[in-house]
């Protein structure tokens, strides 16, 4: 462990190549072919469930690709396309997979500071202008990005150091359904010595930024069941069980105060961390403050001051409560039900299936019988506390990769050639990506290198790209190109 601690933290400072001056060059001289070859992809709306404008998103990103002279074709799958491409190069001795996928969160128009999502606007000048669209972050912009710098090493006469393949998936927003599936089909086409994921916000500092792992996935549905419809809440309050009450006091049994999850046996999988882990996590650039005022939040979980440290631990988060209605729609009924959207992201130690068979056991504990679908009335007269546990969508376990893998100091040794020092390098993402089935099937590392601002509002409404970043992630892009 102390070697790859040395590894990691002691990669000299040299000074920036004469491939960042190149690209960045470049880049200003085509700053507006680039900008409208992202406003042209981002207008194609891109929610996964509307396949109509999935089939023109992935045309377009094969079309985009070919017209680079790259080899690309459309893989179909049971669900959305993957669109795949092929760059070899002669004496290459590594084959490289870029990761990205095209789909994106749906949208809530009302919410949005612009007419349509889809119409990307652009606010500001100079580096601190960002684009407001759909996708602009999560995760269009590194596909434009990624070939823009395929176009600047063509420019220059320089050719990519590795064989390049590009896999873009059309459904990661969705839960990845038909992944696993294509990942056998198409075995002989998705092989590679690495995998390098372009997902998710950068170190807030704005350097480069490497992630070694991302964390996993799973959501479930938890369901309080009250009376067989909404009752009047003066004739029987105070004696008809209330379940939106019921589903809070649940809720609450399982974080402590200090934000610690308190389901019991969720955190005995992780052994403690490392001399090594601990110097990855300490090395990373704390801004703590500056993040903090950026969401508007005084303070974060006491029981997990520093971001890094949190994210190395499974959550268990509500990500959404509905039980009858609110606002000008509002009842005065005890309602039939009340339902905890959650989401559980997980470590590499606790895959899906343990953190949810936990959760099970935690809800019973707290004198539920769960049912598999709603109550009947032999189960209502049996029964005074009644709950359903549904999973949303099938979970994405995590992965991590070594820090001392050959092919992960490729990456680290490129970015700080490059731009003089080493990137920000992060033992896991707190995001997901469904890269372990990869991994599983086929048995390369994978990195991710995330490349948008971190202030982006990823998956909510005015979703931005800051354009300084953007333009730089180019130059990034060109140090893997050149590993």
């Amino acid at each position: 462990m102390r070697i790859a601690a040395a590894l990691l933290l002691s990669v000299a400072v040299v000074q920036p190549s004469d491939l960042k001056a190149t690209v960045s060059a470049w880049a200003d001289a085509h700053r507006q072919p680039i900008l409208d070859e992202l406003i042209a992809l981002l207008s194609v709306p891109n929610v996964a469930t509307d396949r109509p404008n999935i089939r023109r998103n992935a045309e377009r990103l094969r079309e985009m690709l070919a017209r680079r002279g790259i080899a690309a074709d459309i893989l179909e799958t049971t669900g959305n396309p993957l669109v795949y491409g092929s760059l070899t190069v002669p004496n290459a001795t590594r084959t490289v997979l870029f990761y990205c996928h095209y789909d994106g969160q749906p949208v809530d128009r009302a919410k949005w500071r612009q007419p349509d999502p889809f119409t990307p606007v652009v606010r500001g000048d100079g580096p601190e202008a960002r684009l407001y669209a759909r996708s602009a972050s999560d995760d269009k912009a590194p596909i434009v990005a990624l070939l823009a710098a395929v176009d600047a090493l063509k420019s220059a006469q320089l050719t990519p150091s590795s064989n390049v393949k590009f896999i873009f998936e059309g459904e990661e927003e969705a839960g990845s359904v038909s992944l696993v599936p294509a990942i056998a089909r198409y075995r002989d086409r998705l092989t590679a010595d690495l995998m390098i994921i372009l997902d998710g916000p950068g170190h807030s500092s704005g350097r480069p930024t490497v992630a070694f792992g991302a964390r996993g996935i799973a959501t479930v549905n938890l369901t309080v069941y009250g009376p067989k419809s909404g009752v009047h809440s003066g004739n029987y309050g105070n004696w008809i069980p209330n379940p939106a009450v019921r589903l809070a006091q649940l809720l609450a049994s399982m974080k402590s105060e200090d934000g610690r999850v308190t389901v019991r046996g969720y955190y005995d999988a992780l052994p403690p961390l490392g001399a090594a882990d601990r110097a990855m996590l300490d090395a990373v650039p704390e801004d703590s403050d500056r993040m903090l005022k950026t969401f508007g939040v005084a303070e974060p979980e006491k029981a997990f001051p520093k971001l890094q440290y949190a994210l190395q631990y499974p959550t268990l988060n509500v990500r959404g409560l509905t039980s009858a209605f609110v606002g000008a729609g509002a009842r005065t009924i005890i309602p039939d039900r009340a339902t905890a959207a959650l989401d559980l992201r997980l470590v590499k130690e606790t895959p899906a299936a343990d953190l949810i068979a936990k959760l099970r056991a935690h809800v019973e504990q707290q004198g539920y019988h769960i049912v598999d679908a709603d109550p009947d009335d032999a189960t209502r007269a049996t029964f005074s506390r009644i709950a359903r546990l549904e999973l949303d969508t099938p979970p994405t376990n995590a992965f991590r990769t070594s820090v001392s893998d050959p092919q992960a100091r490729a990456v680290v040794a490129s970015l700080t050639r490059t731009f003089g020092q080493p990137p920000v390098q992060l033992r896991t993402l707190g995001g997901t990506v469904p890269i372990a089935p990869f991994i599983e099937a086929l048995g390369f590392p994978a990195l991710t290198v995330p490349t948008v601002n971190f202030d982006n509002n990823q998956h909510e409404e005015n979703e931005n790209l800051r354009l300084g970043t953007f333009f730089d992630s180019i130059v990034t892009m060109a140090a893997l190109l050149r590993l």
